[in-house]
């Protein structure tokens, strides 16, 4: 079957189409594979806050309607970029193997963390970055950065910004690694959920398709997004709510770490949940569960309404 993808136009949704392109075509039951690519109201309005838009969500809606029109039979994207709840008729049919989960500072002159200068500036737009930064060192000032990748770091070489923040997956898919002046580990700062996965999405209602990109999943990734987006689904967040999560396996355990937090630093609760991998999804409800316990919800519903 001759396979279209629909894509992002920035440079790292067309590596990740590429990417995806690549191993669909060394599947023998795959002839042709073309990128359509278009563009979002998300890469479009860059001048306000994606919450004051409508979320993350806006990055996929015209993938999706490619999809339903019959332009394109899939869509490929960043996992962190996608609703914990998927849109009726669609399913996520396929998740790659997870590159690098962590967040990456990139300073200027190469400066670390730990070096950055009394109040300096970051960059970031995720509240979730902006509440980790802020329990690390309360006098950062975290200013809005939003753009593809390129648009960020020329913000930061014009001096915009003493540093941004920007996934270390996307940095170095792009060949972009020797800006990175400092990987934050978990107990710094933890992803957004699923954050370094490349999903794969179609019309649930293709079962021959389905059968396809199903060749494609990695079964260490499928259960660690299915852990991670199951914390933001139970939690009702959305994809820029200050929650962060993280999930790992060793050998048939999985420890899932998650926090929320207020965009200040000025209030948060994390907690760990372990248990056996088979039981993915129920180990990210309980976790999310315990942080309902501990006041999530009351973190979150201020946060609603002071930024949604």
């Amino acid at each position: 079957m001759d396979i279209r993808i629909a894509t992002r136009k920035s440079a790292l949704a067309l590596w990740q189409a590429e990417h995806v392109a690549g191993l669909l075509g060394a599947l023998p039951e795959v002839g042709a594979v073309e990128l359509v690519p278009l563009s979002t109201r998300g890469d479009e309005i860059l001048d306000k806050s994606l919450q004051k838009i409508g979320g993350k969500g806006l990055f996929i809606k015209e993938l999706e309607v490619a999809m339903q029109v019959g332009d394109a039979d899939i869509a490929v994207h960043s996992m962190k970029d996608v609703p914990a709840e998927m849109p009726e008729g669609f399913c996520l049919a396929a998740v790659l193997e997870r590159a690098n989960h962590a967040d990456a500072l990139v300073g200027g002159n190469g400066r670390a963390f730990d070096d950055l200068p009394q109040g300096a500036r970051i960059g970031s737009s995720s509240l979730r970055r902006q509440a980790q930064l802020k329990l690390l060192r309360a006098d950062l000032h975290i200013e809005p950065l939003r753009g593809n990748v390129n648009t960020r770091l020329a913000k930061l070489d014009n001096g915009d910004f003493d540093a941004i923040i920007l996934a270390a997956a996307g940095l170095e898919r792009l060949g972009l690694q020797h800006y990175i002046s400092q990987q934050f580990a978990p107990e710094e700062m933890l992803p957004a959920a699923a954050q370094g996965v490349i999903g794969i999405e179609c019309l649930e209602s293709h079962a021959e398709l389905r059968a396809v990109l199903a060749q494609l999943n990695h079964e260490p990734t499928v259960q660690t997004t299915a852990a991670e987006r199951a914390i933001a689904r139970t939690l009702q967040a959305n994809c820029q709510s200050p929650v962060a999560t993280y999930a790992v396996i060793e050998d048939a355990l999985m420890t899932v770490t998650a926090l929320v937090a207020l965009p200040d630093g000025s209030d948060s609760v994390r907690d760990s949940v372990q248990g056996p991998v088979a039981d993915a999804e129920d180990l990210g409800i309980q976790l999310a569960e315990n942080l309902l316990a501990k006041g999530a919800g009351e973190l979150l519903a201020a946060v609603s309404a002071t930024h949604g």
